[in-house]
C-alpha cells in the first residue's frame, strides 16, 4: 500500500476544505442519496462463483478494431470528440486539447493479473496527443486515474478534479497551483469561451481500503458555444434531470453503460438506464463509454451495447457508437456503425 500508485488520503488546508463540504459527513463523502456499493443481502459465494466461471465471451475472442487519426492535425468547425476504449477520449475544438480520465498503461488495476486491456484497444497513447491543455478526471479510480499516464503528462499540465483528489496528484508530482478541485456544483471559466462545472454522480471512490475520501463527479463542459456531459460513472437517480433541468439541452452526453451487475446495481446503470439518463438530460445525442476495453464485470463485453441500442431504438434516442480512434465531431459526424458484429 506504499507504493505510489496507490496515492494518497487528502490532509492539512484539502482535507479542511473537503470536512466543509455539505456532501462530506462522517469522515468521507455520501451520494444524495443513500447508495449501498453493493445490495446487503448480495451473495458473496455467488459473486466468487461467477468470478471464477465467467463466460466465455466476457472478453472478445477477436482482435478490438481501430482507426488511426492523426489527432496533432485534426481541425474541424465544431468540437470533436475521439476515443480510447473504456472511459478516455479526447475532445477538441478550436485549438483547445482537453483530455478526459486518461488511462494508458494497458491495465484497470494497481496488479497486472486483473483488468488486462483487450487486444486491439492499446493502440493510442500520450505520444499521440496533441499538447494537452487540459486533464479533467471523474474520479480516483484506477479505470478513471491511472499512475502511469499521469506520471507521464508534460510538466505544466492543467487538472481538474473533484475534492481530494488533488492529494494523489501532488504525491505523484503535479505542483498544487496546476490542480484545481471542485464540489459538486462548482466550476470556473477557463478563458474566454470554455465553462468547466462538476456536477453530481451517483458512485463511490478509494484506491486501497478506504472509501469516500475524494469526491466523484460528473461534468458540464460548456465550449465554444456547445454543452456537453461528461458523465463518469454513475449509477441512475434524479440527478440527471436536475442536471438537465440546469444546464441541458445537451449537444452530446457522455455516459457510462458497461460494467455494471445485479450485486450493485447502484453505481453503475444498466444499459436502459443509461438511456434515460440522456433522455432526463435533454441530449441530442448519446455516446456510451465505459465498455469494450477492460472486462471488470462479469457481462459478455458486447452486451452492454447491445442492450443498449435496443432501448435506444425504442425510446427514439440518436446514439453514436465510433470505433477506438475514429472522431464524433458535433453537427457534422456521429459514427454509427456496428462495428462490435464484425
Amino acid at each position: 500500500m506504499q507504493q505510489k500508485t496507490f496515492g494518497r488520503n487528502p490532509s492539512g488546508d484539502r482535507l479542511k476544505r473537503i470536512e466543509k463540504s455539505a456532501h462530506y459527513k462522517n469522515g468521507s463523502f455520501q451520494n444524495l442519496t443513500p447508495t449501498d456499493v453493493m445490495l446487503k443481502d448480495a451473495s458473496y459465494v455467488k459473486m466468487i462463483r461467477d468470478y471464477f466461471n465467467k463466460p466465455a465471451n466476457n472478453t472478445p475472442q477477436q482482435l478490438i478494431p481501430s482507426q488511426k487519426t492523426d489527432l496533432k492535425k485534426l481541425q474541424s468547425a465544431t468540437p470533436s470528440i475521439t476515443w480510447f476504449g473504456h472511459s478516455s477520449y479526447l475532445i477538441q475544438s478550436k485549438g483547445v486539447h482537453i483530455l478526459v480520465d486518461p488511462v494508458f498503461s494497458g491495465n484497470a488495476s494497481p496488479f497486472t493479473f486483473f483488468g488486462k486491456s483487450f487486444k486491439g484497444t492499446d493502440v493510442y497513447g500520450l505520444a499521440d496527443m496533441p499538447k494537452i491543455d487540459m486533464v479533467i478526471i471523474s474520479h480516483d479510480h484506477y479505470d478513471h486515474l491511472d499512475y502511469k499516464t499521469i506520471s507521464h503528462l508534460p510538466a505544466g499540465t492543467q487538472f481538474y478534479t473533484p475534492l481530494g483528489v488533488g492529494a494523489h496528484l501532488e504525491h505523484w508530482g503535479i505542483a498544487p497551483d496546476k490542480i484545481v478541485e471542485y464540489d459538486w456544483w462548482e466550476g470556473g471559466k477557463i478563458g474566454d469561451s470554455i465553462q468547466l462545472t462538476a456536477t453530481p454522480a451517483r458512485h463511490f471512490s478509494g484506491r486501497g481500503l478506504q472509501r469516500g475520501k475524494t469526491l466523484w463527479s460528473s461534468y458540464v463542459l460548456n465550449l465554444h458555444g456547445y454543452t456537453l456531459l461528461i458523465g463518469g460513472d454513475s449509477g441512475y437517480e434524479n440527478h440527471f434531470k436536475e442536471i438537465g433541468n440546469r444546464f441541458g439541452p445537451f449537444d452530446l452526453a457522455i455516459l457510462e453503460s458497461g460494467q455494471y451487475g445485479e450485486s450493485w446495481p447502484y453505481i453503475h446503470m444498466m444499459p436502459e438506464e443509461t438511456v434515460q439518463a440522456a433522455k432526463d438530460l435533454q441530449a441530442k445525442v448519446l455516446f456510451p463509454v465505459h465498455w469494450s476495453k477492460f472486462a471488470l464485470a462479469y457481462h459478455a463485453w458486447d452486451e452492454p451495447i447491445e442492450r443498449l441500442i435496443k432501448s435506444a431504438s425504442q425510446q427514439q434516442m440518436k446514439v453514436t457508437t465510433p470505433l477506438i480512434g475514429e472522431p464524433i465531431i458535433l453537427d457534422k459526424q456521429y459514427p454509427q456503425q456496428s462495428w462490435w458484429k464484425m
